[in-house]
């Protein structure tokens, strides 16, 4: 079941693989993702020291946080895969000029998982095309309901 998705990312790169990676995520941060209080829009993935990291995912703290936590909503988030996928990714990111963005959070067996994407940029006039089709797309349904 999908907590939230990165509409954004469809649109500015073609997605080529994707990965289900789990999350080091403190407590606090799992209630708000569950109150669906997080946003992944401006969220990226970097590769440091052969390791995953998610950074600029904004989750926002339930108001009724602890006091005695001091909750960072954009901190640097682990991403845990095998050590396999990382190679792999690391080897295809670093030669062949992709990119790993965050495609959506979801359950898995009741744990907060984040699926991302190898994924290459879109020019401008991808994006432009990519636009014409969701107009046509949109258009045709509204055709089809409305036959005069």
């Amino acid at each position: 079941m999908t907590i939230i998705d990165n509409k954004k990312a469809f649109f500015d790169y073609f997605i080529e693989e994707r990965y289900e990676a789990g999350l080091a995520l403190e407590g606090w941060e799992v209630k708000s993702i569950r109150a669906g209080r997080s946003q992944i829009k401006e969220g990226y993935v970097v590769i440091r020291d052969g390791e995953l990291y998610l950074i600029g995912a904004h989750i926002s703290p339930l108001p009724t946080a602890s006091t005695h936590i001091h909750p960072d909503p954009t901190r640097t988030r682990k991403l845990l895969l095998h050590s396999e996928e990382i190679k792999r990714l690391i080897g295809k990111v670093e030669q062949r000029g992709y990119t790993l963005v965050p495609l959506n959070f979801h359950y898995n067996k009741g744990l907060v998982k984040c699926e991302i994407g190898l994924a290459k940029g879109k020019k401008l006039h991808d994006k432009r095309e990519t636009e014409k089709k969701r107009d046509w797309e949109r258009e045709k349904a509204r055709l089809m309901r409305n036959p005069r």
